[in-house]
């Protein structure tokens, strides 16, 4: 039997997910932008997030699998590492060399490659992944922690993120499928042939690069 796994993303086409229902097992990203009852495990990249976790600021339900940098937040936090320890189903430090580095390879990169390196996954059906398809950096997380959205960043972030993506899918090209849901079909980077784009959806066929100025027009 397949294994199926369902990342939820953070950007504003992840309500696609809650569109149908969803068989095998789910992975989050920080805070999902509604509750998945069911969810296997949140990842977690960030020192920011790990921070507003510490201060109590936010608290994330369930199991979490930490990067390197929660690792590091760990170390040089005993006290709050101890009160945590039974929500930590593990440590993941992997991270491919053409990521670069760990500042390039976000909490998305994270959770969906960790789904296809570790748990093996033959199917991963990926939700709110909109900068793989947009200009729209805009995240769920910025209801909550402040981000820096300005143009220059987002330039930068969108050249970082989008070519590994394309590394991803192509290092699991032979043994994994990538179900990518959105509202269109317009992709922004170079696909290989384990991509399939899901549009099958009752919602608007919007797309932002379609807007004035945007660099993905």
């Amino acid at each position: 039997m397949a294994k199926v796994v369902h990342v939820i993303g953070n950007g504003d086409w992840s309500i696609l997910y809650q569109k149908r229902k969803r068989h095998g097992l789910k992975l989050c990203c920080n805070l999902p932008p509604y509750p998945v009852p069911d969810s296997w495990a949140t990842c977690i990249v960030d020192f920011k997030f790990m921070h507003a976790l510490t201060e109590g600021i936010l608290e994330c339900p369930g199991e979490w699998i930490l990067g390197y940098r929660p690792q590091h937040w760990m170390g040089r936090h005993p006290k709050f590492h101890q009160r945590v320890a039974p929500q930590i189903k593990e440590f993941y430090l992997k991270i491919p060399s053409y990521a670069g580095n760990y500042t390039n390879f976000n909490c998305g990169h994270f959770a969906v490659y960790y789904a296809a390196e570790k748990l093996k996954a033959d199917r991963i059906h990926m939700y709110g992944f909109d900068s793989i398809f947009d200009f729209n950096l805009r995240s769920c997380s910025d209801f909550y922690l402040d981000s820096l959205r300005d143009n220059n960043n987002n330039f930068r972030l969108s050249d970082n993120w989008r070519p590994i993506w394309t590394g991803i899918f192509k290092e699991f090209e032979l043994s994994t499928k990538f179900i990518l849901h959105h509202n269109h079909n317009n992709i922004k980077i170079p696909i290989s042939s384990n991509v399939e784009i899901d549009t099958d959806y009752d919602v608007p066929k919007y797309n932002r690069s379609d807007e004035k100025g945007s660099p993905d027009g």
